[in-house]
């Protein structure tokens, strides 16, 4: 989906495409399993790089803006920064430099084409990232950034790495990304077990690069209910259990 790291916006670009529909279905999701209580921020992560977990937070960050809510995204993968390429915007300033100098979210986010999504890139790259992402700033960046947006969304590194556990359970749910064919079970199944042992809230799993008919780019949801039953495969939209 990614042509020399410029990624797709396809729920902007072409909001009739059946990727867009697919990511529409992932919001009405993520508001029926938050009916009694919003999800007012969101962990988008993945099992291991290159699994499509910017290309999600962007595309889901779209259409809930779409939706008119005021919404931002935060680029806290400080070790491999994504999102600034997306949104072709400045890196020079975000994340690092609200921590460092404690500042407010909203004076250093930037605005987007798309009406109602502002996005705080993660800044220059710390030496020190994991002592900022469990830093007490960052509790406080998380807790202002909730205050000013109606949603936050967190794109942040990989399970593998420990900062995404830090943020984890910091955060009202947690979507993983996994990749067809490339994802390994056993892999995925122990990016939950991390999770859950974190006390995070997995609201969903995004299955990744799935090709139903032949061109178009699908998403598949995996919801959480509880632990009751098995992991089943449902058509985009429709809700399954762990």
């Amino acid at each position: 989906m990614d042509d020399n790291n410029n990624y797709k916006l396809i729920t902007s670009s072409n909001a009739r495409s059946p990727f867009a529909e697919s990511f529409r279905n992932l919001r009405t999701n993520i508001n029926f399993a938050g009916l009694d209580n919003p999800y007012r921020t969101i962990l988008v992560t993945s099992t291991g790089p290159d699994e499509g977990k910017t290309t999600t937070i962007t595309n889901l960050g779209i259409v809930m803006a779409q939706s008119n809510k005021k919404v931002l995204i935060m680029g806290l993968d400080l070790r491999r920064p994504n999102l600034h390429k997306v949104f072709n915007i400045d890196d020079n300033v975000g994340v690092t430099n609200a921590l460092i100098e404690n500042l407010d979210p909203e004076e250093l986010a930037q605005e987007t084409e798309v009406p109602g999504l502002y996005v705080l890139s993660s800044g220059p790259i710390p030496p020190n990232p994991s002592e900022l992402i469990a830093s007490q700033r960052m509790c406080s960046l998380l807790e202002r950034a909730r205050n000013h947006y109606d949603l936050v969304l967190l794109d942040s590194p990989p399970i593998m790495l420990s900062d995404a556990l830090l943020l984890a359970n910091q955060v009202d749910g947690v979507i993983l990304v996994v990749k067809k064919a490339s994802t390994r079970k056993d892999h995925a199944k122990e990016a939950k077990e991390k999770l859950e042992r974190v006390g995070a809230k997995i609201i969903g799993v995004v299955l990744n690069m799935v090709d139903m008919e032949g061109g178009d780019y699908y998403y598949y949801y995996y919801y959480s209910h509880g632990n009751e039953g098995g992991q089943r495969r449902r058509k985009p939209g429709k809700i399954a259990s762990f």
